[in-house]
């Protein structure tokens, strides 16, 4: 990781930088990949199978019977560590149901707002050299719990044809079935166009790498909604010299070993623990599994050295995180002061992994800036919300002068006259009556 000692602030900019996108030189080729998916449907799809998975499918729908072998594969002590996820990301997304207010603008003038699930979603859970299984929790309970109607869900399958058992056997816990063995863009084109086998749904959610978040933005302007543009994973941990060095760079290399784009910035403004820092993730890293990978992204990454927590803070902000850990003596204030974060991890015994599994919060977040104007998935994701409203004759009386007056002075003459007819109605009514 490079150090970078008191920069300006006028220098910030060229440090917020990630590593380049690579979707940023693949429009074309996505492109292609969608267009052949619209075009062609299931023959495109085991095209791209064999293409891009090196796989050869009889049948792109996971079977019943795969599903109930895959529940033989996963040990006790995982399938309990599962079942307390569950349980606390549900009590979490479950207290995001609420019923709002019906509120009466005016005498008579009654308005209100609904949440109404989404009806057909499409989940995609990435494969790659780290299925993860946890990213099927955090998409699929949400719908679930919003009230969605249709699930499908996509995920590339291994060279064998196998999808990855525990992949398969939360999505049954969880009652999804409606599952098929496709990965890339082009999964996100057979949930977006539908297929002879794969059902079109109304939004797409789920991270993945460059080519899949291009193609969840493409796929956007053919009138499917998406989560968000989630893309590779990063980390920024604000510390001082409160800091434990060993926790730093675990929570560090924690993020590096997703993947060799992702990123990760420690920011503090103590210069002791730079070098601590140092130290510890380079021992760490030699015991981890996923070294080369995490070696790579720590090629991304950045120590940055502050002048105090006013301008860590200021930094942490600027860069936006998908995760931001706060390691200082005032974690809780700090905190009180972010405000572009994907999610936010408070204190020593706080690592983002808790976020990541178990702690109930999502772990489906916005990446590359755009905390500063996405929110992390949350069952808002995965329903709409309708406004409704209902005038009494004394409702539309009270405020059918200042309707006709506004049409009129935007020239919208019908607009005033569905007033005015109304109004001269009432009038005639309460002569007669």
């Amino acid at each position: 990781m490079e150090v970078y000692l008191y920069p300006k602030r006028e220098d910030w900019l060229e440090l917020l930088k990630r590593p380049q996108n690579s979707a940023e030189i693949a429009e074309a080729s996505v492109i292609a990949i969608l267009e052949a998916v619209r075009k062609s449907g299931d023959a495109a799809l085991f095209d791209f199978g064999r293409k891009f998975d090196d796989v050869m499918l009889d049948d792109l729908r996971v079977s019943e019977t795969e599903f109930e072998r895959a529940s033989e594969k996963v040990t006790p002590e995982l399938r309990n560590a599962i079942q307390l996820a569950i349980d606390n990301i549900t009590k979490f997304h479950k207290s995001q149901l609420i019923q709002e207010p019906v509120v009466e603008t005016q005498p008579g003038v009654r308005c209100w707002r609904k949440s109404v699930p989404i009806e057909k979603v499409g989940l995609y859970i990435p494969g790659g050299t780290a299925p993860l299984f946890s990213t099927v929790l955090m998409l699929a309970i949400p719908a679930k719990i919003a009230g969605c109607s249709e699930i499908v869900l996509c995920t590339p399958p291994a060279k064998d044809g196998s999808v990855n058992p525990v992949i398969l056997y939360v999505a049954k816990e969880l009652g999804v079935t409606k599952m098929f063995k496709i990965g890339g863009a082009q999964a996100v084109a057979a949930m977006a166009y539908g297929t002879e086998n794969v059902p079109r749904v109304d939004k797409i959610f789920g991270p993945g790498n460059s080519w899949v978040t291009l193609a969840k933005q493409l796929v956007s302007r053919d009138g499917v909604a998406i989560d968000m543009p989630a893309g590779p994973s990063e980390l920024a941990v604000v510390a001082d010299e409160t800091a434990n060095p060993e926790f730093v760079a675990v929570d560090l290399l924690s993020q590096a070993e997703h993947g060799v784009d992702s990123q990760v910035i420690l920011v503090t403004d103590s210069e002791p623990l730079v070098k601590d820092v140092q130290v510890a993730v380079q021992r760490q890293l030699q015991e981890l599994p996923r070294r080369e990978i995490a070696e790579k992204a720590l090629e991304n990454s950045r120590i940055i050295l502050l002048q105090d927590s006013d301008e860590m803070i200021d930094f942490a902000n600027a860069y936006a995180p998908e995760h931001l850990i706060i390691m200082t003596k005032d974690a809780d204030k700090l905190a009180e002061k972010v405000i572009n974060a994907g999610s936010v991890f408070i204190g020593a015994y706080t690592p983002e992994s808790a976020g990541d599994y178990a702690s109930g919060t999502n772990h489906t977040l916005p990446t590359y800036g755009y905390a500063r104007n996405y929110s992390g998935l949350s069952v808002d994701s995965f329903v709409k919300k309708i406004t409704f409203q209902s005038l009494s004759r004394n409702g539309l009386q009270a405020i059918g002068n200042a309707i006709e007056c506004m049409a009129a002075a935007e020239g919208l003459d019908a607009h005033k006259n569905a007033v005015s007819i109304r109004l001269s109605s009432l009038e005639k009514e309460s002569v007669n009556a």
